[in-house]
């Protein structure tokens, strides 16, 4: 049973996705909550984020939503490295900020600013180790950044239980052309 499930994926600017009105945010957002609807049926209590861009953030979005309907899901954001967003430009930082204020538990991994690519790789393990599965938002096919986490989980995976689902772009492209069904009839 999974009770703790790592959510992760590509970041916005890996699907070429620039602004939230982009058509393929609801296709991601509908097949991440189709899965975690499943998932909280069979037991899923929260759902655990590193604050990403992109993937990270519409899941948080979608546990935000699905919480009127499941109140037990819990969502927490544990990023590698203390002002993550400080960076990222306004809009982002807002909506980063949204997400965060929502979220039922916020840490940061290392309690330091970002110093090196040492603390994504420290965040990924300690994702895995803590949590008893992953949704990840990839294919093999579109390199991008979840490949390393990706990478980590299938090591892990392959010492203890440990479930690693994937959405990939097969999965989308249903979805996309269910959605666009609906819209016809």
């Amino acid at each position: 049973m999974l009770k703790r499930l790592v959510i992760t994926g590509y970041k916005a600017h890996e699907l070429g996705i620039f602004n939230e009105n982009h058509p393929g945010v609801p296709i991601i957002k509908k097949a991440l909550q189709d899965q975690m609807t499943s998932l909280i049926n069979d037991g899923l209590e929260w759902v655990i984020l590193s604050g990403q861009l992109g993937v990270e953030t519409w899941a948080a979005e979608v546990v935000h939503e699905l919480q009127t309907e499941y109140p037990e899901l819990k969502y927490a954001i544990i990023t590698p490295f203390l002002d993550q967003q400080k960076n990222w430009n306004e809009q982002k930082q807002e909506k980063y900020d949204m997400i965060e204020a929502k979220a039922d538990f916020v840490t940061s991994l290392t309690k330091r600013p970002y110093e090196a690519p040492w603390q994504f790789i420290e965040k990924n393990k300690f994702l895995v180790k803590n949590s008893d599965g992953m949704l990840i938002v990839y294919d093999e096919e579109n390199d991008g950044s979840p490949k390393y986490i990706k990478k980590i989980a299938e090591l892990y995976a392959d010492k203890h239980e440990y479930t690693i689902l994937n959405i990939n772009a097969y999965d989308l492209q249903v979805i996309a052309e269910e959605e666009q069904m609906k819209n016809w009839e």
